[in-house]
């Protein structure tokens, strides 16, 4: 019925008709309702194309080299990507430039239509953690902050196609 004795607060989420918008994205398939993200997290890229970066964030993680990723693009040309490096994996990758990387992100977002590729890779100096603020106590990204503390490098990204 609404949020326990907040009135204000459950005026915010439900509309005229008792619909609760709960700020996910979701999709029915056979008779079942499948929650594939949240709408405040998606990319609306420059040229107005859709993009849900989660999805994407975990298809690259499934290779190991990459510890963690954020895929960036709101409002820009195209989609880039701020990952953090295994240090295991990184030692037995050898030296590993941003063309290297790039192919490698790009072999695990094979599937994805072509607007949904990213074209930029930069490296974060250090993992995010809960201790450094850049992860919530659940382990999601905090993408406001990772964002701002990085923003020379994604600056560093997009600065060739201003």
């Amino acid at each position: 019925m609404g949020y326990w004795r907040n009135p204000e607060a459950t005026a915010k989420v439900l509309d005229a008709a008792g619909w609760l918008d709960t700020g996910d994205q979701a999709r029915m398939k056979d008779g079942f309702l499948y929650i594939t993200g949240r709408i405040k997290e998606i990319i609306v890229l420059g040229n107005g194309e859709k993009v849900p970066p989660v999805d994407m964030e975990l298809a690259v993680q499934l290779d190991p080299l990459f510890e963690q990723v954020i895929v960036v693009g709101e409002g820009k040309p195209f989609l880039a990507a701020l990952v953090v490096l295994n240090s295991g994996e990184k030692a037995k990758a050898g030296a590993v430039d941003e063309k290297s990387l790039a192919t490698r992100l790009g072999a695990q977002l094979k599937d994805f239509p072509g607007y949904a590729q990213v074209r930029k890779v930069a490296v974060a100096p250090e993992p995010w953690t809960v201790d450094n603020g850049m992860l919530t106590p659940t382990l999601k990204l905090r993408r406001a902050q990772i964002l701002e503390r990085h923003q020379d490098l994604l600056d560093a990204m997009y600065k060739a196609h201003r």
